[in-house]
């Protein structure tokens, strides 16, 4: 029969091959045409459970083993309770659901931060931002110790600032970390006066500084975290703006004003000190060794004077004429030498006239008398 025959149906083409039906699928032909092709897989009439088992065997192997990244700790459940804590690396484990891993970061910094108001020891109300930076020290207690870490964390951290706050007076939760002022030494200064200078007074530091008080609520933060065994570890502790409330923000600016003006008045002064007093202890060091040294020669001088003294006197013992003739001697010869001389070699017959530009110097000299020459303003000089 022909294939475009009445009779055909249109069932086979010219090749003589039977068509596919155009309507839809038979769900009898689907599952046969599965069977079939699962016979071929498995060879057989359990090629199911062989496809099951497969899958089985590849699912355990997937899951029996972990890789922990090196910021990482793994923590161990086995049916839902703690059995080791693992490091970074490679591990095998058993598969799931006998064990599962929940894998912690422990090397990452993590923070919280609040702003809360509270009263200082002065009954004083203060609005403090704080931060808090911290990471896991301890997987397993980081997670089974509290239930809600971020939220214990956030409440200790409120109740450290409290203490310290409230242990403290404004003026020192206000302060920033102060520096001593640094005196300088001119140029011009004695050297002698540098271990003084040194001994001046610095500025005062305040008693509790902004940095101590962080110190102190890191400090009571950790304490309280390792009294709860949460496996946290605090790495820092901030305040990050420290202000009175809005209300009385005003009054308390004036303060600051004033104290900042204080602190520049104090600095001027301590810089007009450093260049004052170093030039008057350098002057005091000039006088004073002026003085010993002045002291020095006199005594020298005086012994000196002592000991000529000595001398003379054993050579007067011995011989007294001799000694005194030698002594008048030199101190005429002394007092001669040292003072102008006007002779008169003729018996006081002559006349003599002193020229005028003499005259004032030979009226003031030791050992001359002055006399007017009669009719001129010249006169006379005699030795006593």
């Amino acid at each position: 029969m022909a294939w475009n025959e009445p009779g055909n149906n249109g069932q086979r083409d010219p090749w003589n091959k039977q068509r596919q039906n155009s309507g839809k699928p038979n769900l009898d032909d689907l599952l046969k045409q599965l069977k079939d092709r699962l016979g071929k897989f498995g060879g057989g009439s359990g090629s199911l459970f062989t496809i099951v088992l497969a899958l089985l065997l590849a699912w355990l192997l997937l899951s029996s083993y972990t890789i922990v990244d090196a910021r990482q700790s793994g923590v161990v459940l086995r049916f839902g309770q703690y059995a080791r804590t693992l490091g970074p690396g490679f591990h095998f484990k058993l598969p799931r659901p006998i064990e599962t891993v929940n894998k912690i970061g422990t090397t990452e910094i993590r923070s919280v931060s609040d702003k809360v108001s509270m009263l200082t020891s002065d009954e004083n109300i203060i609005a403090v931002d704080f931060n808090v930076q911290y990471q896991v020290s301890d997987a397993r207690k980081f997670l089974f110790s509290t239930r809600d870490p971020e939220d214990t964390l956030k409440q200790a951290a409120e109740a450290a600032v409290r203490t310290v706050v409230g242990a403290n007076v404004m003026d020192n939760i206000l302060t920033s970390p102060g520096e001593q002022a640094a005196v300088v030494v001119p140029a011009t200064a004695s050297t002698a006066a540098a271990p003084a200078v040194a001994a001046l007074p610095a500025a005062a530091v305040p008693a509790q500084t902004r940095d101590t008080l962080q110190q102190q609520t890191r400090e009571i933060l950790q304490a309280t975290l390792d009294g709860y065994d949460s496996g946290l570890m605090v790495t820092d502790v901030s305040f990050q703006n420290v202000a009175p409330p809005q209300d009385v923000k005003d009054a308390f600016d004036d303060v600051n004003s004033a104290r900042e003006d204080k602190q520049g008045t104090e600095n001027k002064a301590r810089a007009y000190a450093s260049q004052v007093v170093p030039v008057a202890r350098g002057e005091a060091a000039r006088i004073s060794a002026q003085a010993q040294g002045y002291s020095a020669e006199r005594v020298a001088r005086a012994n000196g004077d002592a000991a000529r003294f000595d001398l003379i006197l054993k050579e007067y013992r011995a011989a007294p004429e001799v000694t005194r003739r030698r002594l008048w001697l030199e101190t005429v010869e002394d007092v001669m030498s040292n003072n102008p001389k006007v002779l008169d070699g003729s018996g006081g017959r002559n006349m003599i006239y002193l020229p005028l530009d003499r005259v004032g110097t030979a009226k003031d000299l030791p050992g001359v008398t002055m006399q007017a020459a009669p009719g001129t303003d010249a006169a006379i000089g005699k030795d006593k």
